[in-house]
């Protein structure tokens, strides 16, 4: 039986009725939300937080690899860099070692053993979100400063995605069900196991680009605007 953070996987009948209402993550988005409510991309972070954990998506992704897909994605590539918008700016150096981080952060919470574990134990489900999020959310801080080049910035944005992307290709493509986890649950949604481990490939490979091909448009964009300034 699956007793990760989210609880049992739903049936579909039940999905919309299965809301996370656990008082400690409420408190502790209020909590984030008057820290940052002065700032819009921060209240929109937060939304997004709850979309992740309070919603049905929370109880969906215990039974659906590819759901889980989704609020990861929600995590480091929407929540994430909103948050670091609304977040004071600091002098950082490299992007190399946020970056590195993140991927390997990203990757590791990926491999069989270690995402089936985390499924299984509520404290080390929230070490996996914890890590994730605070990862991605360094990241952003460190590529969104103003300071950066915006050469450096849109590579480290593509570099981002392609490392998600390649994470993504496998999985679609992988010939065998990696996850314990999922083993039965996706069945009753009418997927296999492989169907539905595919499926959340692809939207890692795919559909995931769309937050981080915004923030390349944006940065090219304020990278634009920065040339035109000091040609005039």
């Amino acid at each position: 039986m699956n007793t990760a953070y989210c609880g049992p996987p739903p049936l579909p009948a039940d999905l919309w009725t299965s809301f996370n209402l656990d008082p400690v993550l409420l408190i502790g988005l209020v909590a984030l939300g008057v820290a940052v409510r002065r700032h819009p991309p921060g209240l929109l972070a937060v939304a997004v937080l709850a979309i992740a954990f309070v919603s049905p998506l929370c109880a969906l992704s215990s039974a659906l690899f590819s759901a889980r897909v989704v609020h990861h994605v929600l995590l480091i590539a929407v929540a994430a860099p909103l948050l670091a918008l609304a977040l004071p700016a600091r002098r950082t150096g490299s992007l190399a070692v946020p970056f590195a981080l993140s991927t390997v952060v990203l990757w590791v919470w990926h491999l069989p053993a270690a995402y089936d574990a985390a499924l299984s134990n509520v404290p080390l489900y929230w070490i996996m979100q914890l890590t994730l999020f605070g990862s991605a959310v360094w990241f952003w801080c460190a590529l969104l400063t103003k300071e950066r080049s915006p050469v450096d910035q849109l590579v480290f944005v593509v570099a981002a995605f392609a490392q998600m992307g390649l994470l993504g290709a496998i999985l679609t493509f992988a010939s065998t069900p990696l996850y314990a986890a999922h083993a039965v649950a996706p069945l009753t949604w009418g997927l296999t196991p492989l169907e539905d481990q595919a499926l959340g490939g692809l939207i890692m490979w795919v559909p995931a680009g769309i937050p981080y091909a915004v923030a390349a448009a944006l940065l090219a964009r304020r990278g634009w605007g920065r040339l035109r300034e000091i040609v005039a």
